[in-house]
């Protein structure tokens, strides 16, 4: 997708917010309405991939760590003049989530999600905000 493309493409378009059920099961349902979007944008395979990747993650922490409501907005975004999108998950818990137990965590199933999302992102971080925390990466798309 060019910058071009980005620019031209209609406001309603842009931007999509989903809520987020807190429950695992919903993971997928919300993956998979977000690949729909990502197809409707008309990413690349690997772009959308990455995409959908770094939205696992956020989903995942926001399932295992967030105070709900929560809610997923993917957004089509400029950084340093190139494309990207936008994963932002809000909740309206803390910025640090309440430690689980050692014993609670599997090392092969937690705390790689972070590296992932540095990973693959250009930028990401967490923004504090009255009534609860964003989480959000931009994903450089071509």
């Amino acid at each position: 997708m060019s910058v071009a493309q980005l620019n031209a493409a209609p406001s309603v378009e842009v931007e999509h917010v989903f809520p987020l059920p807190h429950a695992p099961r919903a993971a997928s349902a919300v993956r998979r309405h977000v690949h729909t979007v990502l197809t409707g944008w008309n990413l690349r395979a690997e772009d959308a991939e990455d995409v959908l990747l770094v939205v696992s993650e956020l989903l995942t922490n926001a399932i295992i760590h967030a105070l709900p409501p929560a809610r997923l907005r993917l957004s089509r975004v400029l950084v340093g003049g190139r494309a990207a999108v936008r994963v932002e998950v809000t909740d309206t818990g803390p910025a640090a989530p309440a430690r689980l137990s050692a014993a609670a965590l599997d090392p092969d199933e937690h705390g790689r999600g972070i590296c992932i999302i540095n990973a693959l992102s250009a930028r990401c971080g967490v923004v504090v905000h009255t009534g609860g925390t964003s989480r959000w990466a931009e994903v450089l798309v071509d």
